[in-house]
């Protein structure tokens, strides 16, 4: 089980921390964490995204090759709907399922899980939202998943509004790492988390490292 960490999720994983350290692994996700990283430990780290600019085209095309089975937990069902479409049109013959990741209560996503151990798909992909999508993904494994399950965040929103290029990001918003502002601009609901990463992460991030 993987997820992926940013400067804003960050933030909940610091106050989580025995939630991800149950993860399988963790993938540091946006430049900004990235350079925090080299700069404070001295460690280099590729960043890593499950989207189409970094994980996701490579898992779609294993899985399309390889005859692989993919099951998408995620967003409103119009969307995940919309984006499993544009994945089958995109990817000819690979093998998706899905339903939207919202659920009424803890025990239709014991059921949910239970679902998925029962169809048992090579990939299981999550995007519920920091917390809720790590919570869901150990719980699936806690109840006998065997496959290989990631988190997706906001991926599949999305996908839903993907131009037919398949590039949700213009290339040079992409090649100069402003994938943020971006994201600013046009899903509004952004900007708090991301004013809030832009001044708070730093700080927490310096605490981390040096409070001894």
């Amino acid at each position: 089980m993987y997820s992926f960490l940013n400067p804003v999720s960050y933030l909940d994983a610091l106050r989580n921390k025995e939630l991800y350290c149950k993860m399988d692994g963790l993938f540091a996700d946006g430049s900004l964490l990235v350079a925090a990283i080299k700069l404070c430990y001295g460690k280099k780290v590729e960043r890593c995204s499950f989207d189409m600019t970094s994980l996701a085209p490579k898992l779609f095309e294993y899985a399309q090759k390889n005859k692989k089975t993919v099951y998408i937990v995620a967003s409103k069902q119009k969307q995940v709907e919309k984006a499993v479409e544009f994945f089958r049109d995109r990817y000819q013959g690979i093998m998706i399922g899905f339903r939207n990741g919202y659920f009424a209560d803890e025990k239709e996503q014991d059921e949910e899980a239970m679902r998925i151990v029962e169809k048992n798909p090579d990939f299981l992909i999550v995007g519920m939202g920091a917390i809720k999508q790590e919570e869901f993904l150990l719980r699936t494994k806690e109840v006998g998943y065997k496959g290989i399950g990631f988190t997706c965040g906001g991926f599949i929103s999305q996908t839903a509004m993907m131009s037919k290029e398949m590039n949700y990001y213009p290339a040079w918003i992409d090649k100069y790492n402003l994938r943020f502002l971006y994201r600013m601009c046009k899903e509004p609901h952004t900007r708090k988390r991301y004013m809030k990463a832009g001044f708070v992460f730093p700080v927490k991030f310096l605490w981390e490292r040096f409070k001894g």
